[in-house]
């Protein structure tokens, strides 16, 4: 595709604006930034934007994150999950949506966004490398680089080392936010999918202090009687 730019992108996705599912698409935002600005479009279409956009340039994804929209935000996101992805990248490439993803996580500032691209960019490419930079965003009084400390693990729950996430669960545990509260618990369900003992140690230690949806979360593919056992355990909401 020619004009492989960030306006281009923008003129793409305002073409299928909806005025009457903007409100809707409101209610995904969580960020604070009072500015953000929504074109109402079904995520299938920004998805299938960034598709079509997925070679374009560092400097122009980074234009995208610097939009008040939304949906172009999470195109500019979309797009770094479906580069990183591509046989084609390089690892020199995935480094650079590495970074970009760090230094600009000031404009990856809603759940989605984290969720979208953390496990990709960031998990996939610290997956044979040090993981220290996961700890230090998890004392960011940042959330949402606290949430893409532990959704980042999610690359390698999939490639069977759960060491990390349980680790990193611990230090989020008690977090206040709620947003965080459920990824721990999500991610604990998934790293409890590749070693059950591990999880239930987890559970035996912090079933009766963890928040009760972080618990919820967490034994959701346990079996009936096991769930029972924790769910009794744990404090009341």
């Amino acid at each position: 595709m020619e004009n492989m730019n960030a306006n281009r992108f923008v003129e793409v996705l305002k073409e299928h604006k909806s005025e009457a599912d903007i409100e809707k698409m409101k209610r995904y935002y969580k960020g604070s930034d009072s500015s953000t600005l929504w074109l109402g479009l079904h995520m299938r279409t920004v998805f299938q934007a960034a598709k079509d956009f997925m070679n374009m340039s560092l400097n122009e994804i980074e234009k995208l994150l610097e939009s008040p929209y939304y949906e172009v935000r999470m195109g500019a996101v979309s797009i770094m999950d479906f580069q990183t992805k591509s046989k084609k990248t390089t690892n020199d490439e995935r480094k650079a949506l590495f970074e970009l993803y760090i230094e600009r996580h000031d404009r990856i500032d809603n759940w989605d966004f984290v969720d979208r691209a953390a496990p990709s960019v960031v998990g996939n490419y610290l997956k044979d490398k040090s993981k220290e930079i996961l700890y230090e965003l998890v004392r960011s009084e940042n959330i949402w680089e606290r949430r893409t400390a532990i959704v980042s693990t999610f690359a390698f729950i999939k490639n069977g080392d759960v060491e990390d996430t349980f680790r990193i669960a611990e230090l989020l545990v008690d977090d206040k936010e709620e947003l965080i509260n459920k990824s721990v618990g999500t991610f604990l369900r998934e790293a409890g999918k590749k070693d059950e003992d591990r999880l239930k140690q987890f559970l035996d230690k912090y079933a009766t202090t963890m928040p009760r949806v972080t618990l919820r979360y967490a034994i959701e593919k346990l079996d009936k009687s096991t769930k029972k056992h924790y769910m009794t355990l744990g404090k009341s909401e």
